[in-house]
C-alpha cells in the first residue's frame, strides 16, 4: 500500500549541515524526512521556488528529453528503506508500455515536480523510518542521534522552512 505525499519543504538537519526534503502525506498528519545532497537540494528548491535559469539545469534537460520522445511520468514512489538508504522508482509510459526506473529520492522528487507527477510512499518506508536505528551511529555520535531524534519529535509542519540557498 502507498500513502500520496506532497513536498512540505526543505530543512537542513542542525547537526550536520545538510539538506533534508521532508515529505508529508495529503489526507494526514506524517511526515517523512530524507537526507539528500547540496546539488539535489539545490534542483528541488529552485523548482519549489520558480527559479528560471538561463540554460536547462541536469533535471530540466531530463524533462525536455522526456517530452520530446513523448515519454509520461506517472507516478514516482519511495518504495524501499535499506540500511538508512531510500529507494525510488519513478513510472513511466513510453508507446503504451509502462515502466518503471531506478532513482534516487531526490532525482524522483525533482522529475515529479518538472513533470507534475504525483508522489506516493510505501507504508513500509513510512513504519520503516519511525524505526531508523540512531544507536547504528558510532558511540561518540549516539548523543547527538537522540538530540536528532528529539528535535524531529517536536517539529510540526510550520517548522519546516525552505532551504536558502
Amino acid at each position: 500500500m502507498f500513502t500520496p505525499m506532497v513536498i512540505a519543504g526543505l530543512t537542513v538537519d542542525p547537526l550536520t549541515n545538510s539538506p533534508i526534503v521532508i515529505l508529508k502525506e495529503i489526507e494526514g498528519e506524517r511526515t517523512l524526512p530524507i537526507w539528500i545532497g547540496l546539488l539535489e537540494a539545490t534542483a528541488i528548491a529552485s523548482e519549489l521556488e520558480g527559479i528560471k535559469f538561463s540554460r536547462p539545469m541536469t533535471h530540466d534537460l531530463l524533462r525536455n528529453i522526456m517530452s520530446m520522445v513523448d515519454l509520461k511520468v506517472n507516478k514516482i514512489e519511495v518504495c524501499d528503506l535499506k540500511n538508512n538508504t531510500y529507494f525510488a522508482l519513478i513510472h513511466v509510459t513510453h508507446k503504451g508500455k509502462e515502466l518503471s526506473i531506478d532513482a534516487r529520492p531526490s532525482d524522483a522528487l525533482a522529475i515529479s515536480l518538472r513533470m507534475g507527477a504525483p508522489i506516493f510512499v510505501a507504508e513500509e518506508v513510512i513504519r520503516k523510518s519511525a524505526k531508523i536505528d540512531l544507536k547504528a551511529e558510532p558511540e561518540d555520535k549516539s548523543e547527538q542521534g537522540k538530540k536528532w531524534q528529539e528535535i524531529l519529535e517536536k517539529l510540526s509542519p510550520e517548522d519546516f522552512g525552505k532551504y536558502k540557498m
